[in-house]
């Protein structure tokens, strides 16, 4: 039997003409800036995201904490979603590494954005006992919000509030290209005015490894500084941005079709009583339980070859991606259908 992953979009495999193209990669000493690959990417990336340049680098997680420690000196504060990636998934980087302290802020569930008014009353200005703030992040699609994009409009009025508060505002946009694809709308005109934007070649797009940040000349000199401190200089790593110029020539466009495979897949489990999907808008379907929990129907559907992650106590979630057909969901469902049959979990 084979199996259905769709536990996250970090699963997916390169493709045979991108294997082709790492193969066929230009290479050099990336910390020479010598890589040609390397620097095609970095270029790309810029332009797409209407930045003056751009650092690639290992990992998602890494730009996010490489952008905060650019962005802010030890002993500052940050503010932040309570349901943001950085927040919840990033080992504690923030304050490990980059000595800051996080203050979170609610997220709206319907699209992951922050009040602004929230925003602007937890600006603190500092005294002897209180730390700086002196970032804002911001996170689209959200992952924790069911893959939700904010639209432009929101995201300027949080970037106008940062602003006018002397904050810097960086951008996790991890999948700011599913966003782009959900709301019809540039990424560059999603994220205009923000200080920083990351976003990462190894969830939708396909790559099997590797983030971009994206920023002004200045900021972008100090992150590839930054980058080097936390052990991400690389040497011939062409081979790996030659998949993401692929993914950008190729895989972006595509990512409708995962957001279509996540509405059906949500459609038919909305047949189930136990099950109270979330209506996706993007690659991410966040399942409500009614009954069993995350691990018991984890656990059941993993034996059917249908794989998931928990999201909660009573939520699952399912991620659709490049290595996800149409054809495979109608299985997945077919799968889930037996599991609940026979008793579910």
């Amino acid at each position: 039997m084979n199996i259905i992953d769709l536990r996250s979009d970090t699963v997916s495999k390169p493709t045979p003409a991108m294997r082709r193209a790492m193969a066929d990669a230009e290479v050099g000493d990336d910390v020479y800036s010598d890589d040609p690959s390397v620097n095609r990417l970095e270029a790309m990336a810029a332009e797409r995201l209407g930045r003056e340049a751009a650092v690639f680098v290992a990992s998602g997680t890494m730009a996010n904490l490489v952008s905060v420690m650019t962005h802010t000196r030890p002993g500052d504060e940050i503010l932040l979603g309570n349901e943001s990636h950085i927040l919840n998934y990033e080992g504690g980087g923030a304050a490990r590494i980059a000595g800051v302290q996080t203050m979170p802020l609610p997220n709206n569930w319907d699209d992951g954005s922050l009040d602004p008014a929230e925003v602007a009353a937890a600006v603190r200005t500092p005294t002897l006992n209180i730390p700086r703030t002196t970032l804002l992040c911001l996170e689209n699609t959200h992952n924790r919000c069911g893959g939700r994009a904010m639209p432009a409009n929101l995201m300027r009025e949080l970037i106008d509030t940062g602003h006018a508060h002397n904050l810097r505002v960086h951008v996790d946009g991890a999948r700011i290209f599913n966003a782009e694809a959900a709301l019809g709308t540039p990424a560059a005109e999603i994220t205009r005015g923000a200080d920083s934007v990351t976003f990462c070649l190894s969830k939708g797009l396909g790559c099997p490894v590797g983030s971009v940040i994206c920023g002004s000349l200045e900021f972008i000199a100090l992150a590839r500084a930054n980058r080097r401190v936390l052990g991400g200089g690389m040497r011939q790593a062409g081979v790996l941005a030659a998949a993401g110029i692929y993914a950008l020539d190729h895989n972006v466009d595509r990512l409708a079709d995962d957001h279509v495979n996540a509405a059906r897949l949500a459609e038919g489990l909305g047949s189930f009583e136990v099950f109270s999907p979330e209506s996706p808008q993007t690659n991410i379907l966040a399942v409500g339980l009614r009954a069993g929990t995350s691990a018991s129907w984890g656990k059941a559907l993993r034996e059917a070859g249908v794989l998931c992650t928990a999201f909660g106590p009573k939520r699952l979630r399912f991620v659709t991606h490049v290595n996800i057909t149409a054809d495979d969901i109608e299985e997945a469902l077919r799968r889930i259908e037996r599991v609940v049959e026979a008793g579910g979990a």
